[in-house]
């Protein structure tokens, strides 16, 4: 008697695990986008990394060179030829590659996620929404025809009515509830001031591919939602999403005053009312605007005139409902009490944390900051 298959014994099988096949295009291109990132959208000098990391790792054969992968990023168009008014010339990055590199980030910080639709946030107010609940309650005026469950209000009808003579009215009538959900509008603050690469520490790359995933995280599973970003250093203004790969750290100090000030101002004119405030830094606050355009400096320690100004704009943004969650990627004893006093003034949120996890925890924000903010 022959066995079936299904009698066969089940069991697992383990097996080395294979890197899946990746062409040698494929395989540079991966590191390129990092080190693309890592010289802030400077083509040549990317290219100088990849040379010489090719020279130490052999990168690349003699069938597949460095010269043959820049070939292929011109064919793709990845790169593309540039000419200056003074006749001179050279390559620079487009916006496909811009793109690649903001899907990468939102990979490598998120993870893979589905593309889904419009106003796509789970919320814990029951209301108009398509996210069934299982809870039933009683037809009321207004109520949309589809939400109303005809299996609970047939039941009804037979009790309150009985089989034999089968009538229903309004009374019978039962709708299911669905959770509302909700839109956000963000702004993403980052950092630029000269700390963010002080000590020979690399803080602004990390900062960047946060701020390009989250970019690419809206666009594709939130659409409806805003995203505006900002950078401040002595001063704020706001970038393109396009700019942040060619995003450098300057000469400044830390006007998070301003920073915050611009934040709300482009908040205010969202007509969505959940709203909030990302901000990454690394350094204490040491500089402010005065209102006759001069600015007061002060990196030495905590200067209560200014961090006063924060706390003052911290209670402002509360006042308006906006949560502002900072995210600090440094560990000094006196900024995380500075941090500390910001938060409790604001009623947001704070983690202390070096560069690791750092778009995790963004990201594990963003979700329970529209779950918690619709309530109000």
């Amino acid at each position: 008697m022959k066995k079936n298959q299904s009698d066969a014994v089940r069991g697992f099988v383990f097996d080395k695990y294979e890197e899946p096949h990746k062409s040698p295009f494929d395989r540079l291109f991966e590191i390129f986008k990092e080190i693309i990132t890592h010289t802030s959208g400077d083509l040549d000098e990317a290219l100088d990394w990849m040379k010489q990391l090719d020279e130490e790792y052999q990168l690349t054969t003699d069938d597949y060179t460095l010269d043959d992968f820049v070939e292929d990023l011109k064919k793709k168009g990845y790169i593309r030829e540039e000419i200056d008014p003074e006749g001179g010339g050279g390559m620079a990055i487009t916006a496909k590659t811009e793109r690649a590199i903001r899907q990468q980030a939102l990979e490598q910080i998120f993870g893979k996620l589905k593309k889904g639709t419009s106003g796509n946030h789970r919320t814990n107010r029951v209301g108009r929404g398509d996210e069934h609940t299982g809870d039933f309650r009683n037809y009321q005026f207004g109520d949309s025809l589809s939400r109303i469950s005809m299996t609970e209000s047939l039941r009804n009808a037979q009790i309150n009515h009985g089989i034999g003579d089968f009538q229903m009215s309004e009374v019978d009538l039962v709708v299911e509830e669905t959770h509302l959900k909700s839109q956000m509008s963000t702004v993403l603050m980052i950092d630029i001031s000269h700390s963010m690469i002080l000590y020979g520490e690399d803080r602004i790359t990390p900062a960047k591919k946060v701020a390009m995933a989250l970019a690419e995280l809206i666009t594709t599973r939130y659409p409806k939602d805003t995203l505006d970003i900002l950078v401040f250093g002595n001063d704020a203004w706001p970038i393109e999403i396009a700019e942040l790969p060619y995003l450098k750290v300057g000469p400044y100090h830390t006007n998070t005053v301003a920073g915050l000030e611009l934040a709300m101002d482009m908040l205010r004119r969202k007509r969505n009312t959940n709203k909030q405030i990302f901000m990454i830094t690394d350094g204490k606050p040491s500089c402010i605007r005065e209102r006759d355009g001069t600015y007061y400096k002060n990196s030495m320690g905590l200067d209560p005139y200014i961090v006063g100004k924060c706390y003052a704009m911290a209670r402002q943004a509360r006042k308006l409902r906006i949560p502002i969650t900072t995210f600090m990627i440094a560990q000094d004893p006196y900024l995380t009490s500075f941090v500390q006093e910001f938060t409790e003034a604001n009623q947001g949120k704070a983690f202390y944390t070096g560069l690791k996890g750092l778009g995790e925890m963004i990201f594990e924000d963003y979700e329970t900051n529209r779950k918690r903010r619709i309530r109000g």
